[in-house]
């Protein structure tokens, strides 16, 4: 007996040391949904109807995170709008919308369905996730009476708020996040009057929550990473891809190593509305991730990240993204500059005439430098380099500040800006820095076909995005995403709020 009391204690700590080794990582996976679209209809349907087309994405949802779970996945994210689409009106989603609580109500849905009164999906949601042992993330509509002692409550009686939710294995809701930068599509749901940063904490991290459009914008995607310290965030989105800048894994990917944090990003799967794009994002780059414009299926992925990213071994360097640019004089050439659209952005674009050369390229308070060598000067593709500081968007306006290295569509510099997936133009090395006026900078490259290069591009401390060899792909464009949260204008559709 003795000596088996002695060894105790030495087990015990052995298998706290394996614990705490495995909770070093974890498995997310997230999954790329072809949602099942209502017909369009300005009139509500019934509400057995619009839970029947719940019901059919739900169906498809619960195969992909039974699989996950199957797979040993500890978290699964769903796409926003991956369960009733987007084709509404304020009038017509209201069917689909039910009343979720505030989660310190402490509640499981699967067993007590009926505790807020009807709430069909968040109780299959929840038994999603009890009955398979993993965390759910689905993004659903939130509904809110409200009375004439609200000055601000809609003329009908009731917020509507775009609402992603958190289900823990044993089903209880742990987390619900009312999105607070609304597209400008979303005119079936209100914006939350205080901008909301949820945060939980799991075996596996402390996590943080917000949707799609949210990314752009300081708060509360920034909040969550700088002043809340989240290891992972969650990021249910209905990305409409836009070149040569905002596709979803370009940007997703970036704004992951940009915030030195994990990004677990589910979009929805509609190629006519050009939304594809997911990943698992980290602060080293993409550990999975999945583009498909020809296919209308969906697609599950999953990738063992690091639980507490800062304390990896790996995890970047802090980066002072302009040291660089502001010690070294300006190249030569940059009186030979032409402006050029990106969308409806200005950019200041010089030719990279010849097969290697050094750049220098400035808007407003900012220089972009780009030191290059083609592997060949091709007569059929042009490149320039190009730099914006300004104001971006039509009515809700956002300050950003950009560098890019970027094929232009045809040899004609009128098409400089405009979007063009493919190249054949391959880079021995590239180096691209620039006068950024923020600490909030996000590195892209982008290959042909819309793919991403993991592994063969850093970021210097001092600012300078760096290719590491020669590029293994032709490339569409390597920018430097800067955005400037404090030049922004006050937002015209919140000032009333």
């Amino acid at each position: 007996m003795l000596p088996s009391q002695a060894l105790l204690p030495a087990v015990v700590l052995a298998l706290t040391a394996l614990q705490a080794l495995a909770s070093d990582t974890f498995i997310a996976a997230v999954y790329e949904h072809a949602v099942i679209l209502p017909d369009p209809t300005a009139e509500p349907i019934s509400p057995d109807d619009a839970l029947a087309l719940m019901n059919k994405n739900m169906d498809v949802l619960e195969r992909a995170i039974k699989e996950a779970a199957q797979k040993g996945a500890h978290i699964i994210v769903t796409p926003e709008d991956g369960i009733y689409g987007w084709r509404f009106t304020r009038e017509s989603i209201y069917p689909y919308l039910e009343d979720i609580p505030d989660p310190v109500v402490n509640w499981i849905p699967c067993t007590d369905p009926s505790r807020f009164g009807p709430a069909p999906v968040q109780e299959r949601l929840s038994c999603m996730a009890r009955n398979n042992s993993i965390y759910v993330v689905a993004n659903i509509g939130d509904k809110k009476p409200c009375n004439s002692s609200d000055p601000k409550c809609p003329s009908d009686g009731r917020y509507h708020y775009n609402t992603d939710v958190v289900f823990d294995p044993q089903g209880k809701l742990v987390a619900r996040y009312h999105k607070y930068n609304l597209f400008r599509s979303e005119t079936q749901f209100n914006y939350p009057k205080e901008p909301e940063a949820v945060t939980f904490e799991t075996p596996f991290g402390k996590f943080g929550i917000f949707t799609c459009f949210d990314i752009l914008f300081y708060e509360p995607a920034v909040v969550l990473v700088s002043k809340m310290q989240v290891d992972t965030v969650l990021f249910p989105t209905a990305w409409m891809n836009v070149l040569p800048f905002l596709t979803a894994v370009e940007f997703h990917s970036a704004w992951a190593m940009g915030m030195r944090v994990n990004l677990l990003s589910a979009n929805t799967h509609n190629t006519i509305m050009a939304m594809t794009g997911s990943g698992l994002f980290t602060p080293e780059g993409p550990a999975a991730y999945h583009y498909d414009s020809a296919t209308e299926e969906g697609r599950l992925l999953l990738a063992e990240l690091s639980t507490h990213p800062r304390l990896s071994p790996t995890y970047p360097p802090a980066i002072n993204w302009s040291l660089y640019a502001t010690s070294i004089k300006k190249f030569p050439g940059e009186n030979d500059t032409f402006l050029g659209a990106v969308r409806k952005d200005m950019f200041t674009f010089s030719e990279l005439r010849h097969k290697a050369g050094n750049y220098t390229v400035c808007q407003g308070d900012l220089c972009c430098h780009l030191v290059y060598q083609m592997s060949n000067k091709r007569k059929d593709e042009v490149y320039v380099l190009g730099a914006f500081d300004g104001l971006h968007g039509s009515l809700i306006k956002y300050h950003w500040q950009i560098c890019t290295l970027l094929k232009c569509p045809s040899t004609n510099l009128s098409t400089c800006g405009q979007p063009v997936e493919t190249a054949q133009t391959k880079f021995e090395m590239f180096s691209l820095s620039g006068t950024f006026g923020t600490s909030y900078v996000f590195p892209e490259v982008l290959y042909s076909g819309v793919q991403l290069a993991p592994g063969e591009f850093e970021v210097l401390r001092d600012g300078r995005l760096k290719s590491k060899h020669a590029t293994s792909k032709p490339l569409i464009t390597a920018t430097l995403f800067g955005r400037l949260y404090e030049k922004d204008l006050p937002h015209p559709l919140r000032t009333s709020l």
